[in-house]
């Protein structure tokens, strides 16, 4: 992906979005890299550590509707800020407790579900703002090189920088994360947005619309069942990953930052590449392939010697394949659903997909209690070819075809 592949619509609302991503994105990414490894400096019971996963990532099923709601009733780059005002409420919580010595499981539940909650407004109201700021053929591009910033080239540096903060104070990281989310609320009340129409329903009848939108529309119903495999899986894997790293691989904090930034590294290459596969292959072909990929890469890991260097290569496949299915995913939404309904059908599919991921944080601390921390991949492979099988036979390109000649005659 060049330079000039995506250009802001006339204004520099598109810049600032990006400036607003790396900022925003930074603040998430050293919150979030460092609640597991404090968790496990409190303990290193499988199923207590897979808490924090399990409590943060509980508001994508619970408040996701909710937030569609509020981000097609009030301007989207207002939800933007106060998503960011969020996080800097619980950075500033973390920052004090871990400075002066309260640190504590529960603290760390509360801030893991606070940050999650900003996360639900914040990347709802800003894949609802990419179409009004970007033309209709460039929405892969746009959205790999969010998806770059957000959890690749942010991740890419943050991750061993907060093992090397940790070590100089629990709260050091999470004191910069608020100069972050600080600096990020700044920079979204700057990008200019469409005015709303004011709601003519009831809230209830919004979230309901935007709900029924998604499930009678047989393709990106298959996108969310598929999604949602596939975040069970994944969470599964990412919730015991901590300790994967110091109990397979026998690597500590700055180890365990090292294969976050494998995960990030192979979200940078493929972001390079990803605009470049779609539109050689179609959405159809580079979905088929890409879940394929992620299913063999997840056993992979569950079968490779214990070795840093390897197990941190095939993260970086994982990672890389998965950003073209989760391209391909979100400007399929963006693509095939009304602008009025773009917020709750975004948070409509986050609820139902990604609501699954507490389940699998959960599932995998138990399956790592009481198997083994492989026998974690080895769950999420099986799932992830579940997916891989659902999406060869619904997301064929005679589906998307009929998508297009739907959305065409809703216009």
């Amino acid at each position: 992906m060049t330079a000039g592949t995506i250009k802001a619509a006339g204004t520099g609302g598109w810049a600032r979005l990006q400036a607003v991503a790396v900022s925003g994105s930074a603040g998430e990414g050293l919150l979030l890299a460092a609640l597991p490894l404090l968790a496990v400096s409190l303990t290193t019971d499988p199923r207590e550590v897979s808490l924090v996963n399990v409590v943060g990532q509980a508001p994508w099923l619970l408040f996701s509707l909710f937030a569609g709601v509020l981000i097609d009733r009030v301007r989207r780059t207002t939800v933007l800020a106060w998503a960011y005002a969020v996080q800097l409420c619980a950075a500033l919580a973390l920052a004090a407790t871990g400075s002066t010595g309260l640190l504590s499981l529960p603290v760390l539940l509360v801030v893991a579900f606070v940050v999650t909650s900003a996360q639900v407004l914040g990347h709802g109201a800003s894949g609802a703002l990419v179409p009004e700021l970007v033309g209709p053929e460039r929405l892969a591009a746009a959205n790999a090189r969010l998806q770059v910033i957000e959890l690749g080239v942010v991740q890419f540096v943050i991750p061993p920088v907060t093992g090397l903060l940790l070590a100089l104070g629990a709260g050091v990281p999470a004191w910069l994360a608020c100069v972050l989310a600080a600096s990020a609320f700044v920079l979204a009340r700057g990008i200019s947005s469409a005015p709303v129409t004011a709601p003519r329903a009831h809230p209830g009848r919004e979230l309901v619309e935007g709900l029924k939108y998604l499930v009678r529309t047989p393709l990106l119903r298959s996108i969310t069942v598929t999604v949602g495999l596939g975040s069970f899986a994944a969470s599964a894997g990412s919730a015991m990953l901590v300790l994967y790293a110091t109990q397979v691989l026998h690597v500590g904090a700055v180890g365990y930052g090292v294969l976050l930034a494998c995960l990030a590294v192979g979200w940078v290459v493929s972001s390079f590449v990803v605009h470049r596969i779609v539109t050689r292959l179609g959405y159809s072909w580079s979905m088929r392939v890409a879940q394929t990929c992620v299913a063999l890469f997840e056993l992979l890991i569950a079968v490779v010697p214990p070795w840093l260097p390897l197990v941190g290569a095939v993260l970086m496949a994982l990672s890389a394949t998965t950003l073209v299915w989760n391209v391909c995913s979100q400007s399929s939404r963006q693509r095939f659903t009304p602008s009025a309904l773009l917020g709750r059908v975004l948070t409509s599919h986050r609820a139902l997909a990604w609501g699954l991921t507490p389940l699998g944080a959960l599932a995998g601390g138990f399956v790592a209690a009481h198997w083994h921390l492989r026998g974690v991949w080895v769950m999420g492979g099986i799932i992830q070819f579940a997916g891989a099988l659902f999406v060869w036979r619904a997301l064929s390109p005679a589906a998307f075809r009929r998508a297009e000649l739907a959305m065409t005659g809703r216009e």
